[in-house]
C-alpha cells in the first residue's frame, strides 16, 4: 500500500508541469492555431520564473516573502510564454505563415531563450542558481496543516501536494467550464471549427485566435517553472526541461482535447515517465519505458480516427490559416 500510495503522489508531481501544458495547448488549439512551440515557451517560463524568485529573494534578503516569491514566478513565466506565444500568433495570424514550421521555430527559440538566460544567471552568479531552502518550501510543500496531511491514506493522496497540483487542477476546471459553459467559450469554438462560419456570424474570429493562443502560450510556459521550482529542485538545469512540452503535446492528443480529461491524463504520463525508477525490470532497457506516453498516445490515436467520432476529432481548421477574402 505504501508503495502505491507513493507511485500515485510521484505521478502527480511528475505530471503537474504537464498538466499546465496541456491545458495551456487545449486552449491554442480551440482556436484552430497548433502551436508546436509548447518545448520553447516551457523553457522560456522555467529560466524567467525561477530568475524572478532568484532576484527577488537577491534583493529583500532575509525579508523575502514566499508568497510574494510565488506570484513573481507565477507572472514572470506567464509573460514569458505569452510573448512567445504572441509572436507565434503574429506570425501565422496576421503573416499567415505555416503553422508547423513557426510551431518548430518557436521551440527551437523558446529553448535558446531560456537557455540563454538561465546560463547567464549562472555566469553572473559564479555558480548554480538556486533560491534558498526556505522558499524552496513553498514552493514545494503542500499548502494544508500537518494534521490532514498525515490523514491515513487520504492525507498523502489528497492533500500532500505543492500549491502548484492544485491551481493547475483549478485552471482546467475553469477552462473546462468557459469552453462549455459560457458564450465566449462557445464562440472560441466555433472559430476553430468553422472561422468562415463565426466570422459571418459576427466573431472577431482575429480577436479570439490572438487571445486563445497568447493565454495558452502562458499557462504552458507556467508549467515549465513548476517543473524548475519543484522536480529539480529550483536548481536551473539547461538539460532538465527536454521533452517535457513535446510530451504536453502527445497528451492533448490523448484527452481528446477536453481540459477535464488532462487531468488524469497528466497523473498517468507522470506514471509512464517514472515508472523506469518506481518499477525496474532487469531485462527491459530505460529507454523503453520513456517512450511508453509516446506508444500509449499513437495507439489513442489510431482508435480514435477508426471509430471516427465528431466529439473526439481536432477542431476542424486546427493548422490552416484563415484568409477572411476567401470566405
Amino acid at each position: 500500500m505504501n508503495r502505491l500510495l507513493l507511485l500515485i503522489s510521484a505521478a502527480v508531481l511528475q505530471g503537474t508541469p504537464l498538466l499546465y501544458g496541456t491545458v495551456g495547448e487545449i486552449l491554442s488549439e480551440k482556436s484552430g492555431n497548433l502551436n508546436l512551440g509548447v518545448e520553447g515557451m516551457m523553457y522560456m517560463g522555467g529560466a524567467f520564473g525561477l530568475g524572478a524568485a532568484f532576484y527577488y529573494e537577491q534583493m529583500a534578503g532575509s525579508n523575502a516573502s514566499g508568497i510574494v516569491a510565488v506570484l513573481l514566478a507565477l507572472l514572470c513565466s506567464f509573460l514569458a510564454g505569452a510573448f512567445g506565444a504572441l509572436l507565434f500568433s503574429f506570425l501565422t495570424i496576421t503573416l499567415r505563415a505555416n503553422q508547423n514550421v513557426t510551431g518548430l521555430a518557436l521551440a527551437i527559440f523558446g529553448t535558446g531563450v531560456g537557455q540563454f538566460v538561465g546560463e547567464y544567471m549562472r555566469e553572473q552568479q559564479g555558480t548554480y542558481v538556486a533560491i534558498s531552502n526556505g522558499l524552496k518550501g513553498v514552493f514545494q510543500n503542500s499548502p494544508f496543516p500537518a494534521a490532514l496531511q498525515e490523514l491515513p491514506v487520504v492525507g498523502p493522496l489528497v492533500f500532500g501536494y505543492n500549491i502548484f497540483v492544485y491551481l493547475g487542477i483549478l485552471i482546467a476546471v475553469v477552462m473546462a467550464l468557459f469552453l462549455n459553459r459560457s458564450r465566449s467559450g462557445l464562440h472560441l469554438r466555433a472559430v476553430g471549427e468553422s472561422p468562415a462560419t463565426a466570422d459571418a456570424a459576427g466573431i472577431n474570429v482575429i480577436r479570439y485566435k490572438y487571445l486563445a493562443t497568447i493565454i495558452g502560450g502562458g499557462i504552458s510556459a507556467i508549467g515549465g517553472m513548476v517543473y524548475i521550482m519543484t522536480i529539480a529542485g529550483s536548481v536551473w538545469n539547461h538539460e532538465g526541461l527536454a521533452g517535457e512540452g513535446w510530451l504536453a503535446v502527445a497528451l492533448v492528443i490523448f484527452c481528446l482535447w477536453r481540459p477535464m480529461n488532462a487531468v488524469w491524463g497528466s497523473v498517468l504520463f507522470g506514471a509512464l515517465m517514472i515508472l523506469y525508477v518506481r518499477l525496474q525490470v532487469p531485462f527491459i532497457p530505460d529507454q523503453l519505458y520513456k517512450i511508453l506516453p509516446y506508444v500509449v498516445t499513437v495507439i489513442v490515436l489510431i482508435f480514435t480516427s477508426l471509430r471516427n467520432s465528431k466529439n473526439k476529432q481536432p477542431p476542424a481548421s486546427l493548422g490552416e490559416p484563415y484568409f477572411r477574402e476567401e470566405r
